[in-house]
């Protein structure tokens, strides 16, 4: 189904950084397949973009920040804020993805020699040689206006994998942690949880993990900004899609109802498209633009010490779908009604990719009984177009950006909502690791992003109103 302009989406991050304001959210690949924009190859070998556009590298793993810690490697997952005191300024909450088995990168040292500046209560956990997890958050503050960073801090340590996440409506970043981890595996304590980190910290807050959101191979997280409701992605080839609903809106400590999505005559459903499903319970496979009811069956036991959430969640009748990664809601054109867009990195019959759609109930009496509508928005089918797809993003000029964790080349790309994708970037360095992170400053002239490996975080700025014409040739442009 090709949806027309006026029913398709604004910024989400608007929503978010509003209400933070105010609170204070293989195969290589030599050339890209899709059409429109040439990048122009960097000098300096770290990002091609298009004509007029350039970037500022804001950090790099390695150097000293502003507490004296060292930036932790492998920045993943981010969101933008609105700065309390400037609008020349925005706040960066920014993931670090090192997991158990990564040995550099610590914010602490080559010997950690640091340690000792840190509480028992801000490091959530430690390895059974008494070494740290350096999974964790820091906090950017960025001038716009210089273009400059102009501080920067660790926020949240002890932590394990800490991949993607999301930006809430009351100014916080929800941090989560993919890595599984128990005690018999040698860390001190279970982990696989959400942290939330606000994007007010001035430095550690003390580590507490929200136990009532699930112990799974957490990813993406994302609020409906109207019930306070968070939707949650797993990234897992058996993986779910979940949703909390909070006892308190916006109060998430205090506990709530974890909730997997169903659908309605399908019962434990497959939604991979790869073939060998298709004689399953996923069968037939799933078509772009089709329509399916949504209903939520209730998880119990949710701290799942066995890791076997969603093993009972699938066996209940919750759908499976391939390696859930990126999430972000997503306001319509009318301004009243929102759809929640996330990624399926290995998704899809050529296993390169598939977007989907999830639009809740307009004006549920009751949250916990509240479906929705589940949609398959896109499917790759050519590497080339787009390859495994991983952080989303919805812009200012509402297309979807796409950060790719593929092979070969890596490019940051944009699917409009008539299904055209295009080039934003290309990830030039010479290790072509993935793109994560990507977001926008409140004002959405300024895109942030960071690349893994060697630990980029870019600012981008160019003519973004340009872009939209590359996806919606033809089309009135509102």
């Amino acid at each position: 189904m090709t949806l027309s302009r006026r029913d398709f989406i604004r910024s989400a991050q608007t929503v978010g950084l509003f209400y933070a304001s105010v609170s204070i959210a293989g195969c290589a690949r030599a050339h890209s397949a899709n059409i429109g924009l040439t990048l122009v190859p960097d000098p300096a070998r770290r990002l091609d973009l298009p004509k007029g556009f350039s970037y500022t590298l804001v950090s790099e793993t390695g150097g000293i920040m502003s507490d004296g810690f060292f930036r932790p490697s492998r920045p993943d997952g981010m969101a933008c804020f609105a700065h309390p005191d400037s609008a020349d300024k925005c706040i960066l909450m920014r993931n670090h993805e090192n997991w158990n088995s990564v040995p550099l990168g610590s914010p602490f040292g080559k010997d950690n020699e640091l340690l000792d500046r840190v509480s028992d209560s801000q490091l959530y956990d430690r390895k059974k040689d008494g070494s740290p997890f350096f999974g964790g958050v820091t906090k950017l503050v960025y001038d716009l206006k210089n273009k400059r960073m102009e501080k920067d801090f660790l926020v949240l340590t002890g932590t394990a994998a800490n991949c993607a996440g999301g930006p809430t409506p009351w100014g916080s970043w929800l941090s989560c942690e993919e890595e599984m981890l128990t005690p018999e595996e040698g860390p001190g304590k279970y982990h696989g949880f959400v942290f939330e980190t606000p994007s007010s910290s001035t430095g550690l807050i003390d580590a507490i993990p929200l136990k009532a959101m699930g112990r799974f191979t957490h990813e993406a997280a994302s609020v409906d900004p109207k019930t306070g409701i968070v939707y949650m992605t797993e990234d897992s080839r058996t993986g779910l899609f979940y949703r909390f609903i909070p006892t308190v809106p916006g109060q998430l400590q205090k506990g709530g109802r974890l909730q997997a999505l169903a659908l309605k005559g399908k019962k434990s459903a497959i939604t991979s498209n790869w073939p060998e499903d298709w004689g399953g319970n996923g069968s037939p496979p799933f078509e772009v633009g089709d329509d399916h009811v949504a209903t939520w069956i209730d998880l119990d036991d949710v701290e799942a010490p066995q890791g076997d959430l969603a093993t009972r969640g699938h066996a209940a009748g919750a759908a499976q779908f391939m390696r859930g990664e990126g999430l972000d809601y997503a306001v319509r054109m009318d301004g009243e009604t929102g759809d929640f867009y996330f990624t399926c990195t290995e998704g899809g019959a050529e296993r390169v990719g598939q977007i989907w759609r999830y639009t809740p109930d307009d004006s549920p009496n009751d949250a916990a009984a509240a479906g929705g509508t589940l949609q398959l928005f896109f499917e790759s089918t050519n590497a080339d177009s787009l390859d495994m797809c991983d952080n989303l993003v919805v812009a200012p000029w509402n297309d979807i950006i796409l950060c790719e964790d593929g092979r070969g080349d890596q490019y940051l790309r944009a699917l409009s909502p008539d299904g055209v994708i295009y080039d934003i970037a290309r990830n030039a360095h010479k290790d072509k690791s993935e793109f994560c992170g990507a977001c926008f400053s409140p004002d959405g002239k300024t895109m942030f992003v960071n690349v893994q490996e060697p630990g980029y975080t870019f600012a981008i700025t160019g003519p973004w109103e340009s872009l939209k014409i590359y996806g919606h040739r033809g089309l009135e442009v509102l």
